[in-house]
């Protein structure tokens, strides 16, 4: 607060209190205006405030007689004027569009004035890039100068130079005096406007750099902050800081070694800092994606969080719905789009439940049907299939209708868009949220500022010889009224969604997300500033793909180094005003070293050199290995994300029911079952796009089936037999797609060695019984195994003696190494069990040859083992042992649960010896479910 008081005790020598209303305060953002009100309290007394507010709101009190061109508008008719020349054929029109509009506006704020002539302005960009004139100099300056004159010379206003006439106006009429509160050099704009009021009022401007560098303990900050220094700088300037300047007791450094670590720092020196009581702690984000994690932990955490940075709209629900309808309509409908379109809540918003089981059948029709596009192939299906979902698809064709087929104005699009969203109940969806109410309120202006767009229509002039924005020859249509393509509209709407943001103000949390230059002039109880790495920190400059330095300087505008001078002045600002600050970086990324900012580099340099301190924090680090999360409710406690996943399952919640292959899972990895299985996570099969060797394998399955009901004792006919019959199993595969051809020639070849290796087999006195057997075995009161055997066959000698056959289209080394460790494979185990089979093998249908292959233990024996172990790794999860990932590398390698069970954050740890305890080998709490012994 010193630094109020410094300015409160100045305002109050210039102005006679009680009354200061005629003063008018200048404040970078409003949050300023209650600490300076208090401070003007403490140090007068009662008394009436001066004015204060921004410049921009200032300026938006003075009213124009011309209109304001809004830039949905400007960038449109650039964007036309691009594509009607077809300079840049290849380019994304509309990026370029809005990096020329930016280019326009700063050459208007900064009072720019271009030659008159296209050869002129290219003599002056050749003398300043210092390059002899060329075709490729004489291209760029013959598209910003006439795109620029063709633009400057509309009758309306843009929004720089609107805000050039009010500031012009308010100028004349300021007659209070004003103070200036300031972090860094104005632009030019500001800069002419303080001038023009110097000539009628006192100006009095406090820079805060310059009140900073005035004291004494903050001499460490100005010095690193506000110059660069090589080595003998930072020597000699060491030498003379005074104690006081030491910033050990406000100013520490986190180096973290990842992503997660970062996140889990930041999250956990956040809940220490609320259980000490502090009521405003602002994180000031400079990675987003590390600020995504971290707002996740807090809320993991009960702990919410205000956000002042925002979201663009192109991250939020409310446009995901959007771009996938948009995306389904383009895509005719793409079985995945219309499947993420049925998940969202806001489609079909006044009936959820009809919602929610349209996604659930039309996932099951999908990946039953093997139908992946086209909606009216969808009906067709649902009518004969699921009638219930007929109606939510009909309804999505009708809002189809409602969108143009052809090229139409930007307002036309928005204007059919509304509609199929409120065919789709999206609108009312949208109407009960708030990030969808400014979504709708985005969407009715642009439609609004778009429908009166004229600019196109009048044919301005410009210097003579130069070109003007003028209609196509073809179109028939002024530029602003154009057409667009359905793809290049929604290319224009993807952007508008980027560059707008949603700032949820429900929210009130001591926590506070915020921007660099939103913290200006203020200070917080608490500040942490997320990812300050030198990739993020100055971030890099945006040159853009029009003028270098050079140029810029030739022309006036600014450089491309005052970005990161303005970033240094609000790092020194925030730091002074704030005594309790904690920076973060990734030290490490994906293993290589990532450098600290240079801003804080040189800060902890010199702290080193002057004081023998680094300004990092060790304590920190230390608590990251026990932080816990405890909810208040369950009085449960989570374990820290970077460690291995150990869930307990709640009884009621463990599954009463399991297949040979949930079985395999739960071996092969605990956690992997949990997921799969208790969380259900791998309900469905996926839908497959192209033929593969599952389609294969099941039309296998199919053929030896039918056969072998056909014909169960080979004869003169068999053959012939089994190929017809194969012929009609691959036909409707046929019907749909040509590679089942390769398939079926696959299997074909394989039918000689097929019908060998079962005459073979019946010589050794086995005859085929019965196929796909579905089986039921209780293994406890509260445990069913069940699942279906592919065959089973008897012995002729002995009808109680049976095996069970399972066919694989393996390889036999394949099928050999499944069944080399004794119960590693648990699937021709819990066959035998379940049969009463005294012999069990797979059948290896691959390599134009076909052999069995059987385990090599005891079959009766292997079996009971394996029902054993289950019913005893059941009861374990019923006494409470947890399923912890075992980070198997070949398991992990084909499973699809790792970004889940978060491996990689841990297996570094398993390096380090920590493998031990985190596989479920035995011991108290854990599932046994190593080696069977008997």
């Amino acid at each position: 607060m010193r630094f109020y008081r410094a300015v409160a005790q100045r305002i109050l020598s210039r102005q006679a209190p009680p009354d200061l209303r005629a003063a008018v305060v200048l404040l970078d953002n409003y949050h300023v205006a209650l600490p300076l009100a208090q401070a003007l309290s403490a140090a007068s007394g009662a008394l009436l405030l001066p004015q204060m507010l921004t410049l921009a709101d200032w300026a938006q009190s003075v009213p124009l007689t011309l209109p304001v061109q809004p830039d949905s508008q400007r960038i449109a008719t650039l964007y036309q004027a691009l594509r009607e020349r077809r300079w840049f054929p290849d380019a994304d029109l509309w990026s370029l569009s809005r990096e020329l509009l930016t280019l326009m506006d700063e050459l208007t704020r900064h009072h720019v004035v271009l030659p008159e002539t296209t050869e002129e302005f290219a003599r002056q960009l050749t003398a300043a890039y210092q390059a002899r004139s060329g075709q490729a100099m004489q291209f760029e300056a013959r598209v910003v100068h006439e795109l620029w004159y063709a633009m400057a010379a509309s009758d309306d206003l843009d929004v720089s130079r609107a805000s050039q006439q009010r500031l012009a106006q308010l100028a004349q009429q300021v007659d209070s005096p004003l103070y200036v509160l300031r972090t860094c050099d104005p632009d030019e704009t500001e800069a002419r406007f303080l001038d023009a009021c110097r000539e009628r009022v006192e100006v009095t401007v406090f820079d805060l750099r310059a009140m900073v560098a005035a004291e004494p303990d903050c001499a460490l900050l100005a010095s690193a902050l506000q110059q660069d220094m090589n080595s003998a700088d930072l020597l000699s300037t060491a030498a003379g800081f005074k104690p006081e300047a030491a910033l050990g007791g406000r100013l520490r450094l986190f180096g973290a070694h990842g992503m997660e670590q970062e996140a889990q720092a930041a999250d956990v020196q956040i809940r220490r800092w609320l259980l000490e009581g502090r009521q405003s702690i602002a994180v000031v984000v400079q990675d987003r994606l590390v600020a995504r994690r971290l707002r996740a932990l807090l809320e993991r955490a009960r702990v919410s969080v205000q956000d002042e940075t925002g979201w663009t709209f192109a991250t939020l629900s409310v446009s995901t719905v959007l771009m996938r309808w948009l995306e389904a309509v383009q895509g005719d409908f793409y079985y995945q789009d219309v499947l993420d379109l049925l998940k969202s809540p806001f489609l079909f918003a006044e009936n959820p439940a009809q919602r929610k089981q349209a996604a659930y059948q039309f996932e099951q029709l999908v990946r039953k049907h093997g139908v992946v596009a086209h909606l009216q192939n969808f009906i067709a299906i649902a009518e004969l299939h699921a009638p219930e979902l007929v109606l939510p698809l009909v309804r999505l064709r009708q809002a189809r209708l409602a969108i143009p087929v052809k090229s139409a104005p930007l307002a036309d699009w928005l204007h059919a868009l509304h509609a199929s969203l409120e065919i789709l109940g999206v609108v009312q969806g949208w109407q009960q949220d708030a990030a969808g109410q400014q979504l709708l309120q985005l969407l009715a202006l642009w439609r609004d500022e778009l429908q009166s767009d004229t600019s196109g229509n009048a044919n301005h002039s410009a210097p003579e010889g130069e070109g003007t924005i003028a209609p196509s020859p073809t179109s028939g249509r002024g530029l602003g009224r154009g057409n667009y393509s359905f793809a290049e509209w929604r290319r224009w709407l993807s952007q508008q969604l980027d560059l707008n943001t949603f700032r949820d103000v429900s929210v009130d949390s001591p926590v506070l997300f915020t921007h660099l230059p939103a913290t200006r002039w203020r200070s917080f109880d608490a500040l942490l500033l997320l990812g300050c790495d030198a990739m993020h920190l100055p971030a890099p400059a945006n040159a853009g793909l029009w003028f270098n330095d050079a140029v810029r300087a030739t022309l006036g505008l600014p450089l491309s180094n005052r970005q990161q001078a303005q970033v240094r002045d609000d790092l020194l600002g925030l730091l002074a005003m704030n005594d309790n600050v904690l920076v973060t970086w990734q030290a490490s990324r994906n293993g290589e070293p990532n450098l600290l900012s240079p801003n804080f580099e040189m800060l902890r340099a010199l702290h080193l050199l002057a004081f023998g301190d680094d300004l990092m924090d060790t304590e920190l680090g230390e608590m990251l290995e026990h932080a816990k999360v405890r909810t208040r409710d369950s009085g449960l406690s989570t374990q820290p994300s970077n460690t291995m996943p150990r869930p307990v399952v709640l009884p009621e919640l463990i599954p009463t029911r399991i297949s040979p292959s949930g079985y395999n899972s739960l071996v092969a990895c605990p956690y992997q079952y949990f997921a799969r299985h208790v969380l259900r996570l791998n309900e469905l099969d996926e839908v497959r796009e192209e033929l593969d060797k599952r389609d294969y394998g099941t039309w296998v399955h199919e053929v030896l089936q039918r056969f072998h009901t056909e014909i169960p004792l080979l004869n003169d006919q068999a053959e012939q037999v089994l190929r017809r019959i194969s012929d009609e199993v691959f036909a409707d595969a046929l019907a749909r797609d040509y590679l089942a051809q390769a398939w079926l020639l696959r299997w074909q070849v394989q039918i000689p060695a097929y019908l060998d290796w079962q005459r073979d087999n019946e010589d050794a006195g086995w005859r085929y019984q019965a196929a796909e057997q579905p089986i039921r075995l209780e293994i406890a009161e509260n445990l069913l195994l069940s699942g279906r055997i592919d065959r089973i066959d008897v012995r002729v000698d002995d009808a109680a003696m049976s095996a069970v056959l399972d066919y694989k289209t393996q390889s036999v080394n394949v099928l050999k190494n499944k069944l080399k460790e004794a119960g590693e494979d648990v699937q021709l185990a819990c066959y035998a069990q379940a049969a009463a089979a005294g012999a069990a093998a797979f059948v290896s249908l691959e390599d134009d040859k076909v052999l069995a292959v059987a385990p090599v233990q005891d079959m009766v024996e292997l079996a009971r083992l394996n029902t054993a172990r289950l019913k005893a790794v059941f009861e374990q999860l019923h006494r409470g042992a947890s399923m912890p990932a075992h980070g198997a590398e070949k398991v992990c390698s084909y499973c699809e649960m790792q970004g889940l069970c978060r491996r990689g954050e841990w297996e570094e740890k398993q390096e380090r010896g920590l493998r031990t305890e985190g596989r479920a080998t035995g011991g108290e709490g854990r599932i046994v479910a190593g080696e069977m012994h008997g």
